[in-house]
């Protein structure tokens, strides 16, 4: 596994951009260490699905850079999930953590999932990565390309296919296949966002 930490200049790239490059990477928290399988990406004013989508807000501000730093935010009032922040400083952009692979302390991460039944389980969508990593509104705005930080973004190996689709229970803009994964047994389950459209009766 690599011990490179990527660095703020090679993610200050388009979300889109980032979001593949993010695939394969290795994000750590103490004794977890899980490997990034699915991301999505967004972007700031010209992406209704984006937290920046109206502007800098107390919640969203990490979002508006730089790069290379840790936005986590809570959702549905019992879950965190994390993003990667991309793009160029005062320009909004971040890559979503849907899903990971846990590589190193299994054991803990079991040990803050105790419900998996599989170790593909343990990071299967992004409030379970945040759980397993220990990640929460403590962990806002750390930046990941610090040595000295204690959430640590580390450069991953060639990945192979990447496969791409629509992003994930987003009420806006559902058919933007800014969603990117690999083929793991971690990579969750898709869900389209939105009002449900009726069902056709013949």
């Amino acid at each position: 596994m690599s011990s490179r930490q990527l660095t703020r200049e090679e993610l200050a790239i388009d979300p889109v951009d980032a979001a593949q490059l993010l695939l394969g990477s290795f994000l750590e928290a103490g004794d977890v260490r899980v490997r990034i399988v699915e991301v999505e990406a967004y972007r700031g004013g010209d992406d209704p699905a984006s937290h920046c989508y109206r502007g800098k807000t107390p919640r969203n501000e990490v979002m508006f850079g730089p790069a290379g730093h840790l936005y986590v935010y809570f959702v549905y009032g019992m879950h965190f999930c994390a993003n990667v922040v991309s793009l160029v400083d005062g320009v909004p952009g971040a890559v979503l953590l849907r899903a990971g692979e846990v590589v190193d302390g299994e054991d803990v991460a079991f040990s803050r999932r105790p419900a998996s039944r599989s170790a593909a389980e343990l990071a299967k969508g992004p409030a379970r990565l945040c759980k397993v990593l220990g990640l929460d509104r403590t962990s806002n705005g750390l930046d990941l390309t610090s040595a000295s930080s204690p959430v640590r973004l580390y450069a991953g190996d060639s990945v192979g296919e990447v496969r791409s689709g629509p992003r994930v229970g987003v009420a806006v803009a559902m058919d933007v296949p800014w969603r990117f994964w690999i083929d793991s047994p971690a990579v969750s389950t898709y869900k389209r966002g939105g009002k449900r459209r009726p069902t056709n009766v013949v």
